[in-house]
This record gives C-alpha cells, structure tokens and sequence, in this order.
C-alpha cells in the first residue's frame, strides 16, 4: 500500500505542475533563461542512501537441522533457527553528472557514482545447552561500496519561472568493490559474502530550482537489483536463506 500511493502522489504532483499554464504564474525574472535548450552539460551529485535487502528465507527454517561444523562461532550442543530479517544503515554517495538533451522535454543523464553503506542480517535463534533452551540474536553486517553506472532517462514538466519537477527511470550496473573483502574463512568470525555484479532498474522524482549561477535539485530515486547476490558457503548464515537481492533508496542534491 506504501508503495502504491508514493507513486500516486508522485504522478499527482507531477502532472499539476506539468498541466499548469504558466502564463498565469506570477511573472518573475528568469534565472538561465537557456539553460534547457543547451546541448548537453555537467554537474555532480551529493546523496543520501539506504540499502536495503529483499530476503527469501529457506523453506521450513525451523525444521533444518544443523552440524556444529556449521555455527562454529555459536556454542551450543545445538540449535533452532527461527527468523532470518535484514536491517537497513544509511550511506551516503557522492557522483558526477552528464545530461544530454533528446528533445524539449527529454533528457538523457549518465550518473557514474561512488555509494558506501552497510546492510545487517539478524538471526533469530534458540540455542540449546545441557538441555536448556535460550533464544539469542546474532547479527551478521554486510558493507558495500558501490561503483555505480546508471543510465537514465527524464521527462522534464514546462518550467514555471524558476522551478521545474521531472520523472525519470532508467537501468544501472553496480560493482561491489568490499564483497569480497573478508574472504578468508574465519573459524571464529564468519562473514556472509554478496557476489560483486548487480543490475538494478530504478525509477524516481525530482525538483528543480533554477538560480542565478547553477541549478539546484533534489531527487528521490528507489532502485531495485535483478541478480541473486547470496554466496552460500555452506553454514548456517547462508544455508538459511534462498535468495538475497538488493533494493536502494537515496535522496540526492544535484548542482548543475
């Protein structure tokens, strides 16, 4: 239902401030008059993000049986795994812009990018010793840096004086530089590894606002991986889940 009305009020607001004559705004004078009808041009980006996971347990979790080769950094004679939950850090990502102008109201942007952040999966377990039971938490983080290469499309509203509003959508390729950082296996610290490769499609809304010198923007963008990223190595963090996939929110400022 989230999701829904986000991209009903998105379209709500998109469409009231492309519908609107702009003829009968209040005129003022206009800041980069020509701005739109250059070519192309450049600029860089600031943002916000937060990774997230999609996660698709293992059928029947807490039927799986587990040898203690497979917790070697949980002691217990054994164990029930219950839940399996990812949990979201905010990052930050930093990037240059490129925008090629298509037509009056379309543009194309390529948008090369550095994102750091963290992502947590937490494990909901009862352990067992001397026949007591006890339920514990054990939380595994997972740090990503991303090189990303999105390339997108946009669809400019009529600009009023000095404001705009635009949709876009668009397709990126991500390498992750740090998911394969901590890959010696570590008898006492086992780490859950993401392969390197994702595709996302990522479709968002942003605001212009044309000043004397640049133009400012903000943009809110979701993004949605393709690939199955888990690596299963063969213990109880990777053998319990089915699939990892990534999702990315980021709220980005842009000076153009």
């Amino acid at each position: 239902m989230k999701k829904s009305a986000f991209i009903i009020f998105t379209f709500f607001l998109f469409f009231i401030f492309s519908g609107t004559n702009a003829s009968a705004q209040i005129r003022k004078v206009l800041n980069l008059p020509t701005y739109n009808d250059t070519p192309y041009h450049f600029g860089f980006i600031l943002g916000l993000n937060q990774m997230l996971f999609t996660l698709k347990p293992a059928d029947s979790l807490t039927y799986m049986k587990w040898t203690p080769e497979q917790y070697p950094d949980i002691f217990a004679d054994s164990l029930v795994l219950y839940s399996v939950s990812p949990r979201p850090t905010p990052g930050f990502t930093i990037g240059i812009l490129g925008n090629l102008r298509l037509g009056k109201y379309f543009d194309m942007r390529f948008i090369p990018s550095l994102s750091f952040g963290e992502r947590k999966l937490n494990y909901q377990i009862e352990i067992f010793n001397d026949g007591q039971g006890q339920m514990v938490t054990t939380t595994k983080s997972i740090t990503s840096t991303l090189i990303n290469f999105p390339l997108d499309f946009r669809y400019r509203s009529t600009r009023l004086n000095n404001f705009g509003i635009y949709l876009l959508a668009g397709v990126q390729y991500s390498i992750d530089l740090a998911s394969q950082k901590k890959a010696e296996q570590n008898t006492t610290d086992i780490t859950v590894k993401l392969n390197k490769q994702d595709f996302y499609l990522s479709a968002g809304i942003g605001f212009e606002f044309y000043t004397t010198y640049f133009k400012f923007g903000t943009e809110l963008r979701m993004g949605y991986g393709l690939n199955q990223l888990l690596k299963n190595e063969n213990n109880i963090y990777t053998n319990s889940i089915e699939s990892i996939r990534s999702k990315v929110f980021m709220l980005s400022f842009t000076f153009e």
